[in-house]
């Protein structure tokens, strides 16, 4: 299985959605044999691959043993899912007559990647007194950054800025449940949720890169009476300012960079003490990963504190 190590790592097929697709046209290949046609691994308005899902998905782990879940829509939400298909069909196809009588053996290569995935290593922050606490939510989302950079497609930053930002405001409340964390694919437009958090009146907005789509929601939460609040990158947080002046709502919304977002909190919880900052990025962290326990499938989005 030289060939297909190769095309492993060339193509980058290391995120669950790409995991998701390789499993279910391997599934399509034992059962319509190779060489497979790619217009003919499409639902029929072509927008999606076929077959693709969670149910799937979850039955071929299962008959190996793994009852995980591997992605909530079993991949088929990825904006890649189509073109991963279309490449992995290709790799099928040009080597048929190696691969050909051997699909449970892909089968299994995919299996082991998707062992591998579970086992990924989670974000690193590292407790250092002679560092600020703005460095260390620095450190996390760059990370996550870096890792999507390598993983085209799935929206690391995203997900870890808006869970950190979640977990701070569970703590900083002191109380668990007086709002709903949701998972990162989860959008305020597909659940009717008035922004990323609704806590009394107020609709937070979390997002790397603001875009007009976020103002829209802002404008809607104010026609409904409630405050909008976007939280978002140094590099974000002028394009939001400028958007929202832009749509006369310069005066209306909130805007903060994450990084300072978090840190004073983080102070305030510590009682502006030195041990009291540590046992606060402890806290912080803690909720965090329990927050991607509780609604994320990829464990590689935790964070691991080293002192």
């Amino acid at each position: 299985m030289g060939q297909l190590s190769a095309f492993y790592k060339k193509y980058k097929f290391r995120s669950k959605g790409a995991l998701c697709v390789a499993l279910v046209v391997t599934q399509h290949a034992k059962e319509k044999g190779l060489p497979l046609k790619p217009d003919q691994l499409l639902t029929e308005k072509g927008g999606q691959v076929l077959g693709l899902g969670k149910a799937a998905v979850q039955k071929v782990l299962k008959k190996h043993g793994i009852d995980r879940v591997l992605a909530a829509e079993g991949g088929r939400t990825s904006r890649g899912s189509i073109e991963n298909m279309k490449t992995y069909v290709e790799f099928l196809n040009s080597h048929k007559s190696e691969i050909g009588f051997k699909l449970d053996i892909v089968e299994d290569f995919w299996i082991e990647r998707v062992h591998e995935f579970f086992a990924g290593k989670p974000f690193k922050i590292k407790l250092d007194t002679s560092r600020s606490l703005r460095t260390l939510v620095r450190d996390v989302v760059e990370q996550a950054e870096e890792r999507q950079k390598n993983n085209p497609g799935m929206q690391y930053a995203g997900a870890v800025l808006q869970h950190i930002v979640g977990a701070k405001l569970d703590l900083a409340l002191g109380e668990i449940g007086l709002f709903d964390h949701n998972s990162f694919s989860t959008s305020d437009a597909q659940s009717g949720r008035a922004g990323d958090f609704y806590i009394g009146d107020v609709a937070i907005h979390v997002t790397t890169a603001p875009g007009e789509a976020v103002i829209a929601r802002c404008r809607d939460n104010l026609d409904d009476g409630h405050r909008p609040i976007i939280v978002t990158t140094q590099r974000g947080l002028t394009a939001a300012e400028v958007l929202a002046e832009n749509a006369g709502l310069g005066e209306r919304i909130d805007v903060f960079e994450v990084e300072q977002f978090i840190a004073l909190n983080l102070y305030e919880l510590g009682k502006f003490a030195s041990d009291g900052r540590r046992i606060a990025v402890k806290d912080l962290v803690a909720r965090y990963n329990e927050i991607i326990d509780s609604v994320e499938t990829d464990p590689s989005l935790k964070i691991d504190v080293k002192n």
